[in-house]
């Protein structure tokens, strides 16, 4: 890099890395975890800071649009940034214990590492400038955070555009002479549902299950505990009215469907399962969720009890949120962006009462 001409670097990859964790957590907090990066340079303030929130953007889409987990976003205050940066900023995600998870970041570093690495360019007027850079990531705790977004006493659950498998077909037979026929219109079903235009890009993700010797139950509970969203089971009465039952793993709800348009119900019904799993884990956050009027007290209690997102003034002195994190073990997660705030902000400190300076959004994370 030598001009503005080379001007913006935009370097994204997947890297494994090893860092030291005292206590492990699952997909969490591992030793070694997998994770995407990025690292940019750009000519101006202005560049990076769009491209951070850009990425940002990008990751709060994909959480929602395909893991179908609600997210925060938000600026992280000064004690939560990342070293070195200009500005953090975080998407949020709510567990079902009501901790928050961080499920990702994307920093404006300013102009810092360039000058710690000399990092610089001749601008289009002829000086020599440090670049700005930002940086951003997410790692395999994406994993667990959907697990603890959707799973249930039943096994996890999967979002149809991230699951290996979308529906599973389950021939049901009691006779030799059923089990051949059933069978043979398991495939041709599986074959008719990969062949669907769907709604997004990519074939439907079909599997049949026809292994001997285990018993529909059984098989059904397998793949409920593996969090396949959508199965069809299919007998031969079925196969003499045509038609297959399609049971969702979401709601348990079961509806017989045509063979004659089982790809077009298929692929309505995984979409609606997609919507319905967003739709519930933001209910589910909101129910937990407290703004406004809460006294520290209340406060205390809450995060000594069920846990909760608590929405509350902040006066903007790192002692405050010192005392609150040492009190409590909770957190500013962000001061979130305009869209998440009150439709009343709070107009005093949550811990002093002093004058608030923001709306932070205060819980316990891991």
């Amino acid at each position: 890099m030598q001009s503005y001409r080379d001007l913006p670097v935009l370097i994204n990859q997947w890297a494994n890395v090893v860092r030291w964790e005292m206590r492990t957590r699952l997909f969490l907090r591992t030793l070694e975890f997998l994770w995407q990066e990025g690292h940019t340079a750009h000519a101006t303030h202005d560049e990076a800071e769009e491209e951070a929130r850009r990425m940002l953007g990008v990751y709060r889409d994909f959480m929602e649009g395909w893991m179908a987990m609600p997210v925060i976003t938000g600026l992280k205050t000064d004690s939560e940034k990342f070293a070195g940066a200009l500005r953090t900023y975080s998407c949020e995600g709510m567990m079902q214990d009501n901790k928050a998870v961080q499920a990702g970041t994307s920093h404006n570093l300013g102009q810092s590492f360039a000058k710690a690495f000399d990092l610089k360019f001749q601008s289009e007027a002829g000086s020599l400038e440090y670049a700005w850079n930002t940086s951003w990531g997410v790692t395999t705790r994406l994993i667990g955070a959907m697990v603890m977004t959707h799973g249930d006493d039943n096994g996890i659950r999967i979002p149809p555009l991230l699951a290996p498998i979308e529906i599973v077909i389950v021939p049901i037979w009691r006779s030799e002479e059923d089990k051949g026929r059933v069978k043979a219109a398991a495939h041709l079903v599986k074959e008719s549902l990969l062949g669907w235009e769907r709604r997004v890009p990519g074939r439907l993700r079909v599997h049949v299950d026809d292994r001997e010797g285990m018993k529909p139950g059984a098989k059904y509970y397998e793949w409920e505990l593996r969090g396949i969203p959508l199965r069809m089971e299919l007998g031969p009465r079925d196969l003499d009215q045509n038609h297959a039952v399609m049971v969702r793993l979401d709601t348990g709800e079961k509806r017989p469907v045509s063979l004659g348009s089982v790809g077009e119900d298929a692929a309505d019904l995984l979409h609606l399962i997609q919507e319905t799993m967003l739709i519930d884990a933001r209910e589910r956050r909101e129910q937990n969720s407290i703004r406004g009027g809460i006294t520290y007290d209340r406060f205390r209690e809450v995060m000594d009890g069920d846990g909760a997102f608590v929405y509350a003034g902040w006066c903007g002195d790192p002692k405050c949120e010192d005392a609150i994190k040492e009190e409590t073990k909770a957190t500013i997660r962000v001061l979130p962006d305009e869209e998440f705030r009150s439709a009343e902000p709070p107009t005093t400190c949550l811990k002093c009462g002093r004058a608030s300076t923001a709306e932070a959004l205060w819980a316990k994370a891991y």
